[in-house]
């Protein structure tokens, strides 16, 4: 969750000929399952695949907020502040870290779209509590990532590295002889 306040300013509306004035106000968002699953049903077009317009990604952040706010908060939106926004977003939120490129269930397909109803797939399927769905979004592809290999069955030894550990085991059965 981040909070940033938007500062009082003065809008023109060209469209009704007035101005609007915008108060101090503290958006509250929240960059989660949640969220995406609502961007989704109104663009209906893939959150994690899609380059956004400054349209969809206004509406984005709409869709985060947590809080009630004014409407026209979403028209002026400081630039400081959205850049605020796009790291909090881009922010992997853990110290979790994977080594050799590993990837999960259906990712390893690279042409795999990612929607909200995929990532509510593997929550499912992974048995992870739905009360997840309202952590940052990255923490929670973190969590499915390592449930995910955690899961994984081991791996069998190949040919060779069975005849390897069986030789170094009969070696050391022959020395205490």
């Amino acid at each position: 969750m981040k909070t940033v306040i938007i500062p009082k300013t003065e809008l023109y509306d060209e469209d009704k000929n007035e101005f609007i004035s915008i108060k101090d106000t503290k958006l509250t968002i929240e960059h989660s399952l949640i969220s995406i699953k609502k961007w989704e049903e109104r663009w209906k077009v893939p959150f994690l695949k899609t380059e956004k317009t400054a349209e969809q990604f206004l509406d984005y952040i709409r869709c985060m907020t947590i809080n009630n706010v004014d409407e026209n908060i979403y028209r002026f939106i400081p630039s400081k502040i959205l850049q605020e926004i796009v790291d909090y977003i881009a922010d992997p939120m853990t110290a979790t870290w994977f080594s050799n490129n590993e990837t999960i269930g259906a990712q390893k397909k690279e042409t795999e779209i990612v929607t909200a109803e995929i990532i509510y797939y593997w929550m499912i399927a992974l048995n992870i509590p739905m009360e997840f769905q309202k952590w940052h979004l990255n923490s929670l592809l973190t969590l499915i990532r390592v449930v995910s290999i955690k899961n994984e069955p081991k791996k069998k030894m190949s040919d060779r590295e069975w005849a390897l550990q069986r030789s170094r085991l009969n070696k050391a059965r022959s020395k205490h002889k």
